[in-house]
């Protein structure tokens, strides 16, 4: 009788261990991207799984991302590890539903954090944690159309242009090819999103807030500089189309279109340009302004949920998927600009577009787009308080002062 309890009782403490074992190894984990995207990534979580016997249940959210991830974390069903960009991270790091891995970076003698850009590992830093391994960068490049270039006798630009240079050819580009008084062609064209108007604000020494995140600047000398010389380009030396003029028309299809000689995009253009457009085409650093030439250095990358049951599993899958052959994986698209140095090294070496390398120089002097964890809000304010400059009913002093009043009220909350 003891024998048989006996075996009953080790069956099930077997029992038992192997569902702990299995609970304990599998992980969730959720991703936005394109079908293009899940192609690339299934495999290197199917090789994850092959070296490591942990199972990845990958959750796909193509759509409403953020919207479908702040209820699985209030209904306490978040992944193990999450997909996230640096701009949205400070919502749920503040919260406190990430887990900060700066143990995790510290106590690994695999991982080498120095073999990331630092610029791209600090974008996923909120209050000196770290909170993600990063998987690329995201950053701006000028376009512009060689044959449109050639059709008009110019130059084409250099990486150490200046703004004024840059203003120019602009102007150059802007062509009334049909003599009926209006322009058929320009040099540029306006995007009202902050990401587009930030590298003008940046290069002139401005800022959207403080360096502690803690009061409003766009107020400033520096910032109106700045985004004075990008609205001026529409309303003062007419070089760029009005809203009129483009209606919903983006300026990728103004590009695309040969409406536009140059335009200010990231590296996800890369793809759909070499597929599309059948003119010549480059690209060339930004041009300098009064503090340089200052774009963005963002990121997204792969975050842990505070709530994991299984956060070494769930680190080593972050690790994993920010390695080397996962990164080049990753990159392989054409995509994204790579995080990793080595990775880069490789990338810089394309031939399409000539100028690819550039997206690698930028980064020295880039800089992550530092947001609140109420940013949606801010942003908001910011956007409605920017509607009546773009084509010149409000002047920018008037506009940011107002601003300034609802923003610092609301970084206060």
């Amino acid at each position: 009788m003891k024998i048989k309890n006996l075996f009953v009782f080790l069956a099930s403490s077997i029992l038992l261990l192997s569902c702990e074992k299995t609970e304990n190894k599998k992980l969730t984990f959720s991703s936005w991207g394109s079908i293009d995207e899940m192609k690339i990534l299934k495999p290197i979580l199917a090789k994850f799984t092959e070296k490591t016997s942990i199972d990845v249940e990958l959750i796909h959210i193509p759509d409403n991302y953020f919207q479908k991830l702040h209820m699985m974390f209030a209904s306490d069903t978040a992944p193990d590890v999450v997909f996230m960009n640096n701009l949205t991270m400070p919502v749920y790091a503040d919260s406190g539903v990430f887990e900060p891995i700066n143990n995790f970076i510290e106590n690994d003698k695999e991982l080498k954090i120095d073999e990331f850009y630092p610029q791209v590992v600090n974008a996923m830093k909120w209050k000196n944690n770290f909170y993600g391994l990063p998987r690329d960068i995201s950053n701006l490049l000028i376009y512009y159309n060689k044959d449109m270039f050639d059709k008009y006798k110019i130059a084409y630009p250099k990486p150490d242009w200046s703004f004024s240079d840059f203003l120019e050819i602009s102007k150059k580009l802007t062509q009334d090819t049909n003599n009926d008084s209006k322009p058929d062609t320009y040099g540029f064209a306006l995007d009202k999103r902050p990401l587009f108007w930030l590298p003008f604000v940046w290069s002139s020494g401005g800022d959207v807030f403080n360096p502690s995140l803690t009061e409003f600047n766009l107020n400033s000398k520096e910032s109106i500089d700045g985004l004075q010389n990008y609205i001026d380009l529409r309303n003062k030396y007419k070089v760029a189309p009005s809203e009129k003029e483009v209606g919903n028309t983006k300026t990728a299809q103004l590009f695309s279109q040969e409406k536009i000689g140059m335009q200010l995009s990231g590296r996800w253009s890369v793809p759909t340009y070499k597929k599309i457009i059948k003119f010549n085409w480059d690209v060339i650093p930004f041009p300098k302004m009064s503090k340089g030439s200052i774009v963005d250095v963002d990121a997204s990358g792969w975050c842990m949920s505070k709530s994991s049951k299984n956060k070494e599993n769930a680190w080593k899958l972050i690790k994993f998927l920010a390695g080397s052959d996962s990164i080049r994986s990753f990159s392989s698209s054409g995509l994204i600009v790579p995080s990793r140095k080595d990775v880069a090294q490789e990338f810089m070496k394309e031939k399409e577009p000539l100028g690819s390398k550039y997206f690698i120089d930028i980064i020295e002097t880039g800089r992550p787009i530092r947001t609140t964890p109420n940013w949606n809000e801010i942003s908001t304010e910011i956007d409605l308080g920017l509607e009546n400059i773009w084509e010149g009913k409000e002047d920018l002093n008037s506009a940011t002062n107002k601003i300034s009043k609802r923003v610092n009220t609301l970084l206060k909350q």
